[in-house]
C-alpha cells in the first residue's frame, strides 16, 4: 500500500492487529464495544527522528515493517482508505517483537 501519510518528527504511522478471540472448541465473537483495543501492530512509515537541544537529528529505533508492542491507549487514530491506522510518537512504542 503506497503510504499517503509522512509522520513528521519522532512519530510513527502504525496499522494495528487484531487479537483473534477464541475459545476451545470454536470462535467466540465479541461485539467491538468490547474488545480490548490492540496493542500489537506492524509499522507502516516513520518520520526522519527528532531533534536534539543542538538542532542535530536523532535517529528512529524502528522502521517501516517492524512489528512492535504499544500501550494500550497510545497515538491517535486515522482512518485512511478505511483502514484504521494509528499515528504515535516512538516513545509510546515498548518494543519491537522479532
Amino acid at each position: 500500500m503506497p503510504v499517503k501519510i509522512r509522520p513528521l518528527g519522532d512519530r510513527v504511522l502504525i496499522e494495528p492487529v487484531e487479537q483473534e478471540e477464541t475459545i476451545a472448541g470454536g470462535m467466540l465473537v465479541l461485539p467491538e464495544t468490547a474488545k480490548e483495543k490492540p496493542q500489537q501492530g506492524n509499522v507502516i512509515a516513520v518520520g526522519a527522528g527528532r531533534r536534539d537541544d543542538d538542532g542535530d537529528r536523532i535517529e528512529m529505533d524502528v522502521k517501516a515493517g517492524d512489528k512492535v508492542l504499544f500501550a494500550k491507549y497510545a497515538g491517535t487514530e486515522v482512518k485512511l482508505d478505511g483502514k484504521k491506522l494509528l499515528i504515535m510518537k516512538e516513545t509510546d512504542i515498548l518494543g519491537i517483537v522479532e
